[in-house]
C-alpha cells in the first residue's frame, strides 16, 4: 500500500474516533459513548411567556415548576402528559434579594428545622408528578449545611433527586448529597442569563463544546422574559446536536 493510501486510512480512523468515541463496556466489547444533554426549563407555574412553546419543543425536557403559584398544577400536569420530567423549582434564599422576590413557601436560612422540613414537604405535595427538586435562586441556602441537610433528607425520604442549579460556585449540595445517599447532579450552563438569540446561540455552542469532553451536560433555561426566544432556539437543537441524546435530567443521574 502506498504512503498516500496509508495516510488516508490513518486520517479516516482518527476522524471516526473523534466523531464516535468508544469505551470498553463491562463485557469487554467496544461500544460508542452515549452523550446526553438535559435541558431544564425553570420558572413554570405562573403562566409566564414561552410556557406553551417550551412544552412543545420536539424532545424531552425537564420542567421545573414553582409551587403555590397560579398555574403550578396545570403546568405540571401538562408537562407530565407530554412525557417531560417534572421537578419542584423550590424557592431558596439568595445572597442578595428581597424575600418577596423568592415566591411563596421559600426556604430561608432563618427558619427553624421543623419549618424548613414542613415547607419542603408542602412544596413537593403541591407539584404533581415531581421526581426531583432544583433550587430557585438559593445562592445563600446552598452553602448553608444545616438548611441543605434538611432539604436533602426530605428528598431521601420522598425518593427524589436534587439538581443543584449552581447559583453559587461554593455550593456544598453535591458533596452533602453524596454523604446522605441522595442522587444529585449539577447544572453546567445557563442558556439565557442574557435574553437574546445571540447569547442563547453562544451558550448552545458551549453546551456542544462541553459534550466533546464529557458524556453528559445539564443546561438551564427559563420561561418568562425571553422565554419565547429560548424556546425558538431550542427547537433547532435536535439538528444541531446530532449524535447527542436529548433527554430528561433524571436520565443523567449518577
Amino acid at each position: 500500500m502506498g504512503i498516500k493510501k496509508v495516510f488516508c486510512c490513518v486520517c479516516a480512523i482518527i476522524s471516526s474516533l473523534l466523531l464516535f468515541p468508544h469505551v470498553i463496556s463491562a463485557n469487554g466489547t467496544d461500544e460508542p459513548v452515549v452523550r446526553k444533554a438535559a435541558i431544564v426549563i425553570d420558572d413554570f407555574g405562573n403562566r409566564m411567556a414561552g410556557t406553551e412553546e417550551m412544552m412543545n419543543v420536539p424532545f424531552q425536557i425537564t420542567v421545573a415548576v414553582m409551587p403555590f403559584m397560579p398555574s403550578t398544577k396545570q403546568d405540571a400536569e401538562a408537562a407530565h402528559r407530554k412525557g417531560h420530567d417534572v421537578i419542584v423549582h423550590l424557592p431558596m434564599e439568595p445572597l442578595k434579594s428581597h424575600k418577596s422576590w423568592m415566591g411563596p413557601g421559600a426556604i430561608t436560612c432563618d427558619l427553624p428545622d421543623d419549618e424548613i422540613r414542613k415547607r419542603v414537604h408542602a412544596a413537593i405535595d403541591d407539584v404533581p408528578h415531581a421526581i426531583g427538586i432544583n433550587n430557585h435562586m438559593g445562592s445563600k441556602a446552598t452553602v448553608d449545611e444545616r438548611v441543605m441537610r434538611i432539604v436533602l433528607e426530605v428528598c431521601r425520604e420522598r425518593g427524589l433527586f436534587f439538581l443543584d442549579s449552581h447559583t453559587n460556585y461554593r455550593s456544598i449540595v453535591s458533596k452533602l448529597a453524596q454523604s446522605l445517599g441522595v442522587p444529585c447532579i449539577e447544572n453546567h450552563i445557563f442558556l439565557d442569563d442574557v435574553k437574546s438569540k445571540l447569547h442563547v446561540s453562544n451558550q448552545i455552542k458551549l453546551l456542544q463544546k462541553h459534550l466533546k469532553d464529557h458524556d453528559k451536560c445539564v443546561a438551564i433555561g427559563h420561561v418568562g422574559g425571553g422565554g419565547k426566544i429560548t424556546a425558538e432556539m431550542l427547537r433547532q437543537l435536535p439538528a444541531a446536536m446530532d449524535g447527542v441524546q436529548l433527554t430528561g435530567v433524571s436520565k443523567l443521574l449518577p
